[in-house]
């Protein structure tokens, strides 16, 4: 299956189980892969028959800045479903970290990843 990557959108949310968190917020890092054909498109090399990554980062952006969640697998499946409703793809997998966690000790993040087909 032929696939449409975005990988390391950083925005900024409200999303956590803390109160810190939520009333501070923090930053984010979302990867994206959208699995669909795209055989024609590359064949026919027209925007029809793909899915626009400006607009995939505009709905990543918005679900992640403009609501709130306390899970981080509540924010991954809210941008998985939206997704699937959008855009005309049979599968989507959802890679959403959180770099400053108010966890102590050292480490790169913590996050989920969920794949989700139609």
């Amino acid at each position: 299956m032929d696939k449409i990557l975005l990988h390391g959108l950083q925005f900024y949310g409200f999303h956590g189980l803390e109160p810190q968190e939520r009333r501070r917020g923090q930053a984010f890092i979302v990867d994206v892969e959208l699995s669909l054909d795209l055989a024609r498109a590359g064949r026919e090399d027209r925007m029809t028959f793909t899915v626009d990554y400006a607009e995939v980062f505009r709905l990543v952006r918005r679900t992640v800045e403009e609501e709130r969640f306390g899970l981080l697998e509540a924010l991954a499946e809210a941008i998985a479903q939206r997704l699937l409703a959008t855009y005309p793809v049979e599968q989507v997998l959802v890679r959403l970290k959180k770099p400053r966690s108010p966890v102590g000790g050292t480490y790169a993040y913590f996050g989920v990843e969920i794949t989700r087909r139609r």
